[in-house]
């Protein structure tokens, strides 16, 4: 984390540490999770469990390390040495103390396995992902233009120390792909994953269908669920369901595909500069992809527990995202236009009437930069939707 991007999580994990024994801090590589947790816990003892001594040590003497490594220690990619929960469960009801550990992973899949298992009730659970919006408003390092900002992505790394994209997503990518894929899953043919990963990104925005998938990548269905399953993991990819209560109309099923970071998105779909993607047929998939992620990010970072769905009937009509509120909904229409037309309002209005006479608040996120206030309808500049 540099010194002038504050994460916005940040406090909240603070706040939590006099409440729980344990703090787990998870999210995908180079979100900038050690940075964070040695800025936050200064006082700290930091141990990476990446290094071979320290994870032979705890291995084979879990007694001995967490003898030596007893409290005020933050125990990094932790779940390399999933033997060590069940110890430090122990540890903690013992000794009662808040704040005792401090765990950090970047595979969300063995990490929240090992500790809903084991430190169920003892363990407050943050996710970082890469930065948001107002992480980037407040030093006014948030590009101009939407398509600026999909490009350049969201990893602190590219801002912290200037890495052009294009070198940083192809690092991330061979990186990514040699040590979280293959310790994950024992995948033998790599160019195949990636081909995988690759058709994925063509999808962002769209609805799933793990068969069309699967053909066009000439694996099995099994093996399709799976992969993506590691993608989710690792905080590659996220999967938005769609809203299906309360309505008797014939509607979709299937969940939307997004990506956690438009410029990773970007560089798998070879669109490397902002006037390519102005240009691109999937320009509205990628705006809407990024508008997707930022809601994700600001529900994470900001400890908000709100649940995000989609809605779409047989007949194609829909909502981008929809919150349920109380007896009523806030639905968003995303669009990366910089023009207002009424014509951008109608599936909001659509959705309107049938969920009658449930209350609706509609919102329009578009790719211009003045916010309005209409009678019916807000109006929200995409650089503004948390304003």
């Amino acid at each position: 984390m540099s010194k002038f991007i504050q994460r916005q999580i940040a406090p909240i994990i603070s706040a939590q540490k006099s409440k729980f024994p344990v703090l787990a801090l998870t999210g995908p590589r180079q979100s900038g999770k050690t940075t964070l947790l040695k800025e936050l816990f200064s006082d700290y003892r930091y141990v990476s469990l990446e290094n071979p001594n320290m994870r032979s040590f705890a291995l084979d003497d879990p007694i001995g390390f967490l003898n030596q490594y007893d409290q005020k220690v933050i125990l990094d990619e932790v779940q390399r040495v999933p033997e060590l929960f069940s110890y430090i469960q122990g540890r903690v009801d013992e000794s009662k103390i808040m704040g005792q550990y401090i765990l950090s992973g970047s595979q969300n899949f063995h990490l929240l396995n090992s500790i809903t298992q084991t430190l169920a009730g003892r363990v407050a659970l943050f996710k970082l992902l890469p930065l948001d919006f107002t992480e980037l408003k407040r030093p006014g390092i948030l590009p101009n233009s939407s398509s600026k900002a999909a490009i350049k992505g969201f990893y602190p790394a590219i801002f912290d120390r200037d890495i052009d994209p294009v070198i940083f997503y192809a690092n991330y990518i061979q990186t990514y792909i040699e040590k979280d894929v293959t310790e994950l899953m024992n995948i033998r043919d790599l160019k195949l994953f990636r081909t995988f990963l690759s058709l994925c990104a063509g999808r962002a925005g769209q609805l799933l269908n793990f068969s069309a998938l699967a053909n066009e990548c000439d694996i099995s269905h099994h093996t399709a669920k799976a992969w993506l399953s590691i993608l989710e993991s690792s905080y590659i990819i996220f999967l938005l369901q769609p809203y299906h209560q309360n309505f008797n109309k014939r509607l979709i099923k299937s969940p939307k595909l997004y990506f956690y970071d438009t410029g990773l998105l970007n560089h798998l779909l070879g669109i490397r500069t902002a006037e390519e993607l102005e240009e691109n047929r999937l320009k509205g998939h990628i705006f809407e992809n990024m508008i997707l992620a930022e809601y994700q990010k600001q529900n994470h970072h900001l400890y908000l527990h709100h649940d995000y769905y989609f809605w779409q009937d047989s007949n194609g009509y829909e909502v981008d995202l929809l919150m349920k509120k109380g007896q009523g909904f806030s639905i968003f229409e995303i669009k990366a236009t910089k023009t207002i037309s009424t014509a951008l309002f109608k599936e909001m209005d659509r959705f309107e009437e049938i969920a009658s006479p449930a209350p609706v608040s509609k919102t329009l996120i578009y790719g211009g930069s003045e916010n309005e206030k209409r009678t019916k309808y807000n109006v929200v500049s995409w650089q503004n939707i948390h304003s």
